[in-house]
């Protein structure tokens, strides 16, 4: 019988090679703990607490990704704050109306918040995340007392996304770790081996036959052709609260300039910020930047 090769896996136990890899001084393991929150009678929520003070900033990650992906940016903050799995991602239950309904997400988001975060100053929303922070400031606008936008607007489209739908949409499993990473490597030219390294592990697993299958895997079953975003323009024309958006500038980015113009168009008042040095995953491949941004948006 042939030995399958198991490997360990321990979700904070990374956090020093997070600060390490970017020069974030380590003073030792953060206070950090997993907490469920039960979103109805079926589903609960899956959602990192930073911190023992009361959470100033709950951030929301992308497709495909979950909590884990705000790590360093957190570190670098160094503030209380929370970072929730969506539904269908991470440790979360899947969405009553599939991964990618932003209008469903946001109610259960809502029920989250409301019990870790519910005096949280900013929300921060990448991709997915923010289209679904705009759906939640529409359905419970107390919540969302100012609003950063990472690399998304309601313009981003199937065909914009088409780079970020390809990698998603690949293969349902990998026979080892190695072909995984490979694959990730591919199609995340901007991150470091290592960093891609640590984000596999928090967001696939491994089964009982060695083969590796990533968690987001029920967002792709219920998901189907890329969401039509492009109600939520009327939320942002309606909506007073402070607006950020924080736009990558490399070639993976999603957001264009007509996206940009939009909001302007909308929103006079938004604040726009251009990484030059990031792509679509600006907390990937900026994540001190993306912290000192959102210290001042915070602090303004």
């Amino acid at each position: 019988m042939t030995n399958i090769e198991r490997v360990p896996y321990d979700e904070f136990s990374f956090f020093k090679d997070n600060a390490t890899e970017v020069g974030i001084a380590w003073n030792g393991p953060p206070a950090v703990r997993r907490v469920r929150v039960n979103v109805d009678a079926e589903r609960a929520l899956s959602a990192l607490v930073w911190g023992t003070a009361p959470p100033e900033i709950v951030f929301l990650h992308g497709g495909a990704q979950n909590a884990h992906t705000w790590d360093t940016v957190a570190l670098a903050l160094g503030r209380p704050l929370v970072t929730i799995d969506l539904p269908g991602h991470g440790h979360s239950d899947g969405g009553k109306n599939g991964s990618l309904n932003v209008p469903s997400n946001a109610e259960d988001v809502a029920v989250a918040i409301r019990e870790l975060a519910p005096n949280a100053k900013l929300v921060v929303g990448m991709s997915l995340g923010g289209m679904t922070s705009l759906a939640l400031a529409g359905h419970a606008p107390e919540l969302v007392q100012r609003l950063a936008l990472v690399d998304v607007t309601p313009g981003v489209d199937g065909p914009k996304s088409q780079q970020i739908a390809n990698f998603i949409n690949g293969p349902e499993s990998f026979p080892n770790f190695d072909e995984l990473l490979a694959r990730t490597i591919e199609f995340n030219p901007t991150r470091t081996e290592s960093s891609l390294r640590r984000g596999i592990l928090h967001n696939a697993l491994q089964l009982e036959d060695g083969s590796w299958v990533w968690r987001y895997r029920r967002m792709v079953e219920s998901g189907g052709d890329h969401p039509d975003f492009s109600s939520l323009w009327d939320i942002i024309s309606a909506s007073s609260m402070p607006l950020l958006l924080v736009r990558g500038m490399l070639s993976q980015s999603v957001v264009d300039d007509a996206d940009e113009a939009e909001l302007v168009k909308r929103r006079p008042d938004a604040q726009i910020v251009h990484v030059e040095q990031a792509g679509h995953s600006i907390q990937g491949d900026q994540p001190v930047e993306l912290a000192r941004i959102l210290n001042e948006f915070l602090d303004a």
